[in-house]
């Protein structure tokens, strides 16, 4: 029922609603991205929604979600994002102290580039805009990185949606069965080379 209502929004609005859903998605984990963004790929091939127009609408509404997170950041310090973790609201958004704590702790080790790698990991890539924010991060450093990890994130969705067509609901299952493993296995790996080399550098 909840996805029927997102492909029905997304049908009756267009950009409008991709970029709205994706900007809720920041604010809201639960709400699955990767249906909002297949299914607008496959759009491309049935309605008058372009791939550089969902793309945009796409990553527009990711940057505002993102830049909300990130000033209400400058709002908390750990103690208090953790006790809203734990409350009924914060457990209601998919919120969790272990996942703040991972948010936290990946934003604060790697910097920049978690800005732009956090966009492809689900939860993370709402929870990074909060450390970022708490940490007075550059704002024009964050909305960059943020912005180029969401373009093509969003990009690899959105067209992997138009290659699947009417198959999109069978790619988005392959997507969390083999792409998704892959992408985090990637991920780790590039964070161990970056620390070994910093290890290195200091040394």
């Amino acid at each position: 029922m909840f996805n029927e209502t997102i492909t029905e929004l997304i049908s009756s609005y267009g950009y409008l609603a991709i970029g709205g859903l994706i900007a809720l998605e920041n604010l809201f984990p639960p709400i699955p991205s990767e249906l909002i963004l297949t299914f607008a790929g496959y759009l491309t091939l049935t309605t008058a929604v372009t791939v550089p127009g969902a793309i945009v609408a796409a990553t527009i509404g990711a940057v505002a979600g993102a830049l909300l997170l990130y000033l209400v950041g400058t709002f908390f310090n750990r103690e208090k994002l953790t006790a809203f973790a734990q409350s009924k609201v914060g457990k209601a958004l998919g919120l969790s102290p272990e996942k703040v704590e991972k948010a936290e702790n990946y934003f604060l080790t790697h910097g920049k580039t978690a800005s732009f790698f956090g966009r492809f990991i689900p939860v993370v890539r709402s929870l990074i805009s909060i450390p970022a924010g708490m940490s007075r991060y550059s704002l024009p450093k964050f909305l960059l990185f943020t912005s180029l990890g969401t373009a093509l994130w969003n990009t690899v969705l959105i067209m992997g949606g138009r290659f699947a067509g009417n198959a999109y609901q069978e790619f988005l299952q392959g997507y969390e069965q083999i792409f998704m493993p892959v992408v985090l296995a990637i991920l780790v790996i590039a964070g161990i080379i970056y620390l070994l080399k910093k290890r290195k550098a200091s040394a």
